[in-house]
């Protein structure tokens, strides 16, 4: 009972520290840099000015389905409605901080559901998503990814943790209902949200193939199709009947990423793990343009885009080395924890592995494809991969705990690493702290960012 609660305090001490550096950061991290952040803010003040849906051609921003944006121009209005407009360009940050936070919540209650009793798999679980760097850099940033992440991750923990219909009809029903409202409105958010109601129909077909029990299954996909249709597909729908495309490519605005390098991709680029992924993690290092994986490696786990550290400093790449190193305890546990889920489902199981892994055989093979047709720099980055957040979280915890809970100097060792990697993280992602950024964000080629669509208010 005493290491029980060792761990709860420790674990409530850990999400104290992630829930302040996420605060700070939306308070200090200038609002206008970060991934696609002044397109981002473009978008979001024309929707708060007229509230119609721009042309999907008209920007930078405005290719993406407009969930996000929505909810931008609403916390907007709202600022505005108490009398202090400013005060918006903290409260969307704070706003993304929170959906961030939801994720790793997701994360604790998914073990908490599928292995009852073990409190300490579940504070790991939680820890993993808390610290890791993607999560917490996109969680400061005017972006939609982090709630894709969110509600990727909420579709999913409905899946994993979906009732037998023997125990529970009305439960299922409900969770089903969670499912698809959950998977379209991540369709709603950006395309790669296609990925949720893509997992949820194949774990249902599947589920009812393996039981034979089909005319639940069938109810559960006609539910999903049916909500996935009237919240993002009916937009993707609406941009196909009115302009021609579900979504615009080659546009104008981003005319500048076909400069970028490497300019061409391999399929030895998907294969090749250089040394610079961990002596020189930025991502134009010439051995890392060549490198897929190392610099999706290196995104992941610390800022090889350099939004958030000096561009120039050589203890920023110390840090780099030492954090990339670290990262490869839970990048392994999350491999090893993947291979017995794969041995789970040949023996006959079905959830929770069934949809964590499918989630995560598409979201790798989609970022694959998407990286290959798209071969800058610019678009590698971890946080394109935040639908597999709740599967690293599970299958990483799987692993790391009984290593955790063994005594000797193994055990101490294990520990020992996951608490450096965890304060390489704070260090590494609390803005402004430990290292000043005096630059704009970015590597040197982000510096001169093309200018959004000309009918777009500038940012305010």
């Amino acid at each position: 009972m005493g290491s029980v609660r060792a761990w709860r305090a420790l674990g409530l001490a850990l999400v104290v520290l992630a829930v302040g550096i996420r605060v700070w950061n939306a308070l200090h991290y200038p609002p206008d840099q970060g991934f696609d952040a002044s397109g981002n803010w473009r978008y979001i003040y024309r929707l708060s000015e007229d509230w119609q849906l721009p042309d999907p051609r008209a920007g930078w921003s405005t290719v993406d389905p407009p969930l996000y944006f929505v909810v931008g121009a609403v916390i907007w209005e709202m600022c505005e409605s108490l009398g202090n407009r400013e005060l918006v360009v903290r409260a969307i940050p704070l706003a993304s901080a929170a959906f961030g936070l939801g994720v790793a919540a997701l994360a604790f209650s998914l073990i908490r559901r599928t292995d009852p009793g073990n409190e300490l798999r579940a504070w790991l679980a939680a820890g993993l998503v808390l610290y890791l760097p993607a999560q917490i850099q996109i969680s400061a940033m005017v972006n939609e990814e982090v709630l894709l992440a969110l509600l990727l991750a909420i579709s999913l923990w409905g899946l994993a943790t979906e009732p037998p219909a023997v125990k529970s009809n009305g439960g299922r029903l409900r969770r089903t209902v969670c499912v698809g409202l959950a998977a379209g409105l991540a369709l709603l958010t950006k395309l790669t949200g296609a990925l949720a109601p893509l997992v949820a129909v194949l774990t249902y077909a599947i589920e009812g193939w393996r039981t034979r029990a089909w005319q639940p299954a069938l109810r559960a996909v006609a539910i999903v199709a049916s909500l996935t249709l009237l919240t993002g597909g009916a937009y993707l729908i609406r941009n196909l009947v009115q302009f021609g495309f579900i979504q615009p490519i080659g546009l104008a605005a981003h005319a500048q990423m076909l400069e970028m390098p490497p300019g061409e991709r391999s399929l030895s680029d998907y294969v090749s793990l250089p040394a610079a992924t961990w002596t020189d993690p930025q991502l134009l290092n010439p051995d890392l343009l060549e490198s897929v994986w190392g610099s999706t490696f290196v995104t992941l786990w610390f800022d090889g885009h350099r939004f958030f550290l000096p561009t120039d400093d050589p203890l920023v790449t110390r840090l780099g080395t030492a954090t990339l190193l670290l990262a490869l305890l839970p990048t392994l546990a999350f491999g090893i924890g993947m291979v017995r889920g794969v041995r789970r489902i040949a023996s006959g199981a079905g959830r929770p592995d069934l949809p964590l892994l499918l989630m995560t055989g598409f979201a790798l093979a989609g970022y694959a494809y998407y990286t290959w047709r798209n071969p800058w720099f610019a678009v590698v980055k971890g946080t394109s991969l935040s639908a597999v957040t709740l599967p690293f979280a599970f299958y990483a915890s799987e692993v790391l705990s009984p290593w955790l809970r063994r005594r000797g100097a193994r055990s101490a060792a294990l520990l020992a690493m996951l608490t450096g990697l965890v304060v390489c993280s704070v260090i590494g992602t609390t803005f402004n702290v430990a290292f000043h950024k005096t630059e704009v964000s970015g590597l040197s080629w982000q510096l001169e960012s093309t200018t959004p669509g000309s009918d777009l208010p500038t940012r305010p």
